[in-house]
């Protein structure tokens, strides 16, 4: 089996979502470590999603998508991501208890 190497990307709202969630975690709930750990996590869950992407099972939607979406659970927390030829693309990152069916 070939070992196919893929970049990565992070949209600007996955972005948004991590820095706000951060924010959240460090300030409002003064665990600044917490929030810390949180990114660490995050991050290193998807470098090692990076070495296999489309080896996990897509995420079921009932919305019709052009690509499918890719979930990565950290903590409390889903990633989500798609796969555009040699890209990883990592677009959202969103609370388990949040409405993720309004979200993607």
């Amino acid at each position: 089996m070939e070992n196919k190497k893929y970049s990565l990307r992070y949209l600007p709202l996955f972005k948004k979502d991590l820095l706000e969630t951060v924010n959240y975690i460090a300030h409002d709930l003064q665990n600044p470590l917490a929030a810390e750990k949180l990114v660490y996590d995050v991050e290193a869950a998807i470098m090692e999603r990076l070495n296999a992407p489309l080896s996990f099972q897509p995420y079921r939607s009932a919305k019709q998508r052009e690509l499918p979406y890719y979930r990565i659970s950290v903590n409390n927390y889903s990633v989500y991501y798609v796969v555009i030829d040699d890209v990883m693309e990592v677009r959202r990152l969103i609370h388990n208890r949040r409405e993720r069916t309004v979200l993607l």
